[in-house]
């Protein structure tokens, strides 16, 4: 069966093979197929599950049916529910990963104090399956490392409450984000205040820019300077008194 190059796959080529996806393994691929075990064996149901290595060494894993949201975001990512329902999954990923957050070594980030869970750390629109406009799956794990709730948490609100410059979301959903920042929060069981899901999410920007920067100058690749450059624009609002 010949492979399909599948999109995403920022870092790496990643192709499909029937029901399985693959993609390079490296030093991180233990810990991430220890959390996609834990998340399977915990009830997860909307991840990939761990299907071993190839003969040539890629990891194997379950495909997610459906489709992956890609820019520009399509019109109907912007209901309320499917905020609400990216939050209580990332919840319920959040909690199932505790007992392994003193596996500190091993992943393909350094782990962030203070250490509460395994963050995903790409939780976004890109990353998810959806089934005619219903979330039934996360994919990319590979980025994972032990951090904390808000971490992940921030950068979910960033991509789809939304705060990004480069979201494009309707003028009136522009308009509702502190009351769409509630309904995230709510939905996850977080008492952060707006206050402290900015700074979060303003440090995970300014992080994001610079290994967006570091990526830019080993590859050549233009559009990743820009995509730094924007996220530090995004950070610095995030943080502007009032």
């Amino acid at each position: 069966m010949q492979d399909e190059p599948l999109s995403g796959g920022n870092l790496t080529p990643v192709t499909r093979r029937g029901d399985e996806v693959l993609r390079e393994a490296g030093t991180w691929t233990t810990n991430v197929h220890a959390l996609l075990t834990t998340l399977t064996e915990a009830g997860v149901q909307r991840v990939p599950r761990v299907l071993g290595l190839t003969d040539d060494g890629r990891e194997r894993l379950s495909f997610l049916p459906g489709t992956v949201a890609h820019y520009p975001l399509p019109h109907w990512i912007w209901r309320t529910e499917i905020l609400e329902d990216a939050a209580r999954l990332l919840r319920q990923i959040h909690d199932a990963t505790v007992g392994l957050i003193d596996r500190h070594e091993g992943w393909r980030q350094l782990a962030r104090e203070p250490v509460e869970v395994i963050c995903h750390n790409d939780f976004a629109p890109y990353n998810f399956v959806f089934d005619h406009g219903r979330l039934v799956g996360v994919i990319d794990f590979d980025m994972a490392a032990p951090g904390p709730r808000i971490r992940d948490l921030a950068y979910l609100a960033y991509r789809l409450v939304p705060y990004g410059e480069d979201a494009g979301e309707p003028a009136d959903i522009g308009r509702q984000r502190s009351r769409r920042t509630a309904a995230l929060l709510e939905a996850y069981g977080c008492t952060a205040s707006d206050d402290e899901l900015h700074a979060a999410m303003a440090d995970g920007l300014i992080e994001l820019a610079e290994f967006s920067e570091e990526r830019a100058r080993s590859t050549g690749r233009r559009e990743l300077a820009e995509h730094a450059a924007m996220y530090r624009r995004d950070a610095a609002r995030l943080v502007q008194p009032g």
